[in-house]
C-alpha cells in the first residue's frame, strides 16, 4: 500500500475520532444542561462512568445514523415532501434512544421530547465538525460532496477532458431586478462575473436580456428552452375543448403530455439528452438523470424514474437532513413575522398569505433549493456533460411580497450564495465546467384585478353574458356596467343567419387566469368561436371586456378578418395591421405584436385571450390570480428575463440583434454545448487558484 494511501486512510481515522470526541462533549453538556436526559444510573457513578457512557452513546449514535437512516429515507421517499421535515425529528430522536439502549453499560435515559432536541443538536455539531475538518484537505472536501450525488450512478465512466456545462435556471427574477440586486450588493458572486466589483480581473461574464413569449411563464419558456419547442402552449393554464380537459403546466399529468408533444414537434428527445442530469424542473430536457422533475411524477415508480429520488441523494445524510429542517422551520417562522409585519403596517398592495402558504414557501425556499444545489453539485463532481437545475425561492416570494420587496430580496441574497457553492465545487470537478445563468421570465408588480374593482374577471365575464353574478360583484361599478350593457345589448337586432342564444347551464364560459392572462371558453362549442358567433350569443361579452379599464386588450378570431386585436372605444386591428397600427398594443413595447401573432396560430387558443391593463410608467399589471407580483402575460418586467453567460461561449446573439423567445434560447444553448472543444475555453485564473 503506497504511503499516500496509508495517509489518507490516517487522515480519516484522525478525522473520525475527532468527530465522536466532540460528539461525545456535545452529549456530556446536554446531559447537564436538559433534566430529562441522563448518563448514569439511579445509584449515581464517577465521572468516568458518565464519560464511557456518553462516549458509547455518542459512537452507536454516529453508527446508526450512517448504517441505519439512508434505509429509512429510501422508505421516506413515499412520505410528501412537507411531512418529511417532521419526521426527520421523531426518526432522529428514536435513533438515540437506541443508541442508549444498545450500550454495555446501559446508563443513558432520556424522555421522547428530549431525545429528538439532543438528537438534532448532535447531528448539527458532528456535520460542522466533520465540515471545519475537512475544509483543508481537498480530497476529503470532494468526498463528502460526492456523498451527496445521486446514489443511482454507482460507477461512473471515465470523463472526458472537454468542458461540461450548467445550467443554472433563477425561476422568475427578471433583467432589472438582477441589475438592482448587483448594483445593491445583493449578489457579489454574479457583481464579481460580470467585473463591476472586481478591478483585478476582467469580466467572465456577460448579461444578456431576452424576451418572452405572450405567455410569459415557466412551463411555456421553460418548455421551449429545455425541449426546443413550446407551440401550443397558451398560457399556464387553458381548456382544450377536443379532450375536454384543462390543462395545467405544473399538474403532473399535463406536463408528460406537454413533453411529448414538444419532443414530436421538435424531432428530438431535448437539450439534455448527452449524458445530462434535469434537476427540479417541470420537464425532463431528455435527460437520463432526473430528479424532482414534474413531467416523471405521474408515470409509473420505477428504478429509471423515481420521482423523488432527489431527496434519497440528500436526505440519506441525517445532518442534512437535520439542518434542512431547522431551516424549514425557521422559513415557516420568518414568513409568518413578515406577512404579520405587513398587515400591522397596512402595506399596500396586500394578497393573504396564510394557510398553508407558509409551508409552501419553506418548501421552495430550502428543502428544493437544499435538494437541488446538492444533486448539481453531485452531477460537477461526477463529471456529467451538461446539467440544468431550476431554483423557484425568488418566483414564490415574489409572487406573495412584490418582486422588489425586502422579503424577496433576501432570497436573492441566499440564491447567490447557492451560486458561489457551485462555482467552488466546478473547481474540484474532474472537468472543467461553464456556469450559465438565466431566468425563465420577470415578475410585474401591481395589484390584483379583484382588489381593484372588486370582482374577478370570471365575474365581469358571467355579467357580460347576462350569467347571474355573486352580490358582491353586482355592487360594484364594474359589475353593474356589464349589466347596463347587456340590457342595452339586448335590444339589438339578430344578425341575420344566427339565431339569438340563450345562456344555459352547459353554455356557461370556462374562464380561466394565468398572471395577468385570462382565457374565456365555450365548452359547448367544438370549435374556436368567432367574433360574429360570440357577438349573437352574447352581444354585450365582448364590449364589456374591451372597454373594462383593468383590461388592455382581447385577442378573438373574426370570420370576416382573420385574428383581430379589440381595445376600448371600439378599437379593432387585425393582426397583420399591427405592424403599422399597433393600436391597444401600443403601451405593451416592441414585440408585442408578434407574440399575439403567435399565439392566434396555437390550436388550443382560447375563444378569447384576454390580457389586462398595463402602466408603462411604472411597469404596473393587474393580476387575474391573487399575486402582487404576477408574470404570465405581457406588460412590463415579466417579459424581459436574463441569460448570464461565460464571455469564452459565442455571444447569444449578434450586435443590434434581440434574443425572442425561448426556442431561439434553446438554440443558443444548444450551441453552446457544441462549442465543447478545449480551445473555446481560455485558461481561467480563478480555477487556477482553486488549482
Amino acid at each position: 500500500m503506497s504511503g499516500v494511501r496509508w495517509r489518507r486512510i490516517a487522515s480519516q481515522i484522525g478525522r473520525s475520532v475527532t468527530v465522536w470526541a466532540v460528539a461525545t462533549l456535545t452529549m456530556l453538556v446536554l446531559a447537564g444542561i436538559l433534566p430529562d436526559f441522563q448518563l448514569r444510573s439511579a445509584d449515581g457513578d464517577s465521572a468516568t462512568d458518565i464519560a464511557v457512557t456518553a462516549a458509547f452513546g455518542a459512537g452507536a449514535f454516529g453508527l446508526l445514523s450512517a448504517l441505519v437512516w439512508p434505509l429509512l429515507v429510501r422508505l421516506l421517499l413515499l412520505v410528501p415532501a412537507l411531512v418529511l421535515g417532521l419526521l426527520v425529528f421523531f426518526l432522529n430522536g428514536a435513533l438515540l434512544l437506541v443508541a442508549l439502549r444498545i450500550t454495555p453499560v446501559e446508563r443513558g435515559t432520556a424522555a421522547w421530547e428530549t431525545a429528538i432536541v439532543v438528537a438534532a443538536v448532535m447531528s448539527a455539531v458532528a456535520s460542522a465538525t466533520g465540515a471545519a475538518l475537512a475544509v483543508r484537505d481537498d480530497a476529503a472536501y470532494r468526498r463528502r460532496l460526492y456523498r451527496l450525488a445521486d446514489r443511482r450512478r454507482r460507477s461512473t465512466p471515465p470523463v472526458p477532458a472537454t468542458p461540461g456545462t450548467v445550467f443554472l435556471q433563477l425561476d422568475g427574477v427578471g433583467h432589472d431586478v438582477l441589475l438592482h440586486a448587483v448594483d445593491q450588493g445583493l449578489m457579489p458572486t454574479v457583481a464579481r462575473w460580470l467585473g463591476t466589483h472586481d478591478a483585478v480581473l476582467p469580466p467572465s461574464h456577460r448579461l444578456t436580456p431576452w424576451r418572452t413569449d405572450w405567455s410569459s411563464q415557466t412551463g411555456a419558456s421553460q418548455l421551449g428552452i429545455l425541449h426546443g419547442n413550446n407551440h401550443d402552449v397558451p398560457a399556464f393554464r387553458w381548456y382544450e375543448k377536443d379532450r375536454r380537459e384543462v390543462m395545467v403546466c405544473n399538474r403532473p399529468s399535463s406536463a408528460v403530455e406537454l413533453q411529448q408533444r414538444a419532443a414530436r414537434y421538435a424531432g428530438h428527445p431535448g437539450l439534455l439528452a448527452d449524458d445530462g442530469a434535469s434537476r427540479g424542473n417541470l420537464f425532463s430536457g431528455g435527460a437520463d438523470e432526473q430528479a424532482l422533475v414534474l413531467s416523471i411524477a405521474a408515470r409509473r415508480r420505477s428504478r429509471e424514474n423515481r420521482s423523488r429520488s432527489g431527496y434519497f441523494a440528500y436526505f440519506s445524510d441525517p445532518a442534512n437532513a437535520v439542518r434542512t429542517a431547522l431551516s424549514f422551520a425557521a422559513e415557516v417562522a420568518r414568513e409568518i413575522g413578515q406577512s404579520t409585519r405587513a398587515r400591522w403596517t397596512k402595506q399596500l398592495p396586500r394578497v393573504s398569505r396564510g394557510g398553508l402558504y407558509p409551508f409552501i414557501r419553506a418548501f421552495a425556499t430550502v428543502v428544493e433549493r437544499d435538494v437541488v444545489v446538492s444533486a448539481v453539485m453531485g452531477d460537477l463532481l461526477a463529471g456529467r456533460t451538461s446539467v440544468y437545475a431550476d431554483l423557484v425561492a425568488y418566483d414564490e416570494v415574489a409572487h406573495h411580497s412584490g418582486p422588489t420587496s425586502r422579503d424577496a430580496e433576501k432570497v436573492l441574497q441566499r440564491l447567490d450564495r447557492s451560486l458561489a457553492l457551485i462555482e467552488h465545487v466546478a473547481a474540484h470537478a474532474p472537468r472543467p465546467y461553464r456556469i450559465v445563468v438565466l431566468s425563465d421570465h420577470g415578475q410585474s408588480p401591481g395589484e390584483t384585478f379583484r382588489s381593484r374593482y372588486g370582482l374577478t374577471l370570471g365575474d365581469l365575464v358571467r355579467a357580460g353574458c347576462g350569467l347571474p353574478v355573486p352580490r358582491r360583484a353586482r355592487r360594484t361599478r364594474s359589475g353593474a356596467e356589464a349589466r347596463a350593457a347587456v340590457r342595452a345589448a339586448l335590444h339589438r337586432p339578430v344578425e341575420e343567419g344566427i339565431e339569438q342564444h340563450r345562456p344555459t347551464r352547459a353554455s356557461e364560459p370556462v374562464v380561466l387566469a394565468s398572471g395577468n392572462l385570462g382565457l374565456v371558453s365555450f365548452p359547448d362549442v367544438p370549435h374556436r368561436m368567432a367574433k360574429e358567433e360570440i357577438d349573437a350569443r352574447h352581444p354585450a361579452l365582448l364590449p364589456t371586456l374591451a372597454n373594462h379599464p383593468g383590461i388592455g386588450f382581447l385577442l378573438v378570431r373574426s370570420e370576416r378578418r382573420g385574428g383581430v386585436v379589440l381595445g376600448a372605444h371600439g378599437a379593432e386591428v387585425p393582426l397583420d395591421e399591427l405592424d403599422d397600427h399597433p393600436g391597444p398594443l401600443a403601451a405593451f413595447g416592441p414585440g408585442a405584436a408578434d407574440a399575439v401573432r403567435r399565439t392566434h396560430s396555437f390550436p388550443h387558443t382560447a375563444d378569447i385571450m384576454v390580457n389586462s391593463s398595463h402602466d408603462p410608467v411604472d411597469g404596473e399589471v393587474l393580476a387575474f390570480e391573487e399575486q402582487i407580483g404576477s408574470h404570465g402575460g405581457l406588460g412590463g418586467a415579466q417579459s424581459r428575463p436574463f441569460l448570464l453567460s461565460p464571455v469564452a461561449l459565442s455571444a447569444p446573439v449578434a450586435a443590434g440583434e434581440e434574443l425572442a423567445g425561448a426556442e431561439q434560447v434553446h438554440h443558443v444553448l444548444r450551441r453552446w454545448l457544441e462549442e465543447s472543444d478545449e480551445s473555446h475555453l481560455p485558461a481561467d485564473p480563478r480555477r487556477e487558484r482553486a488549482a
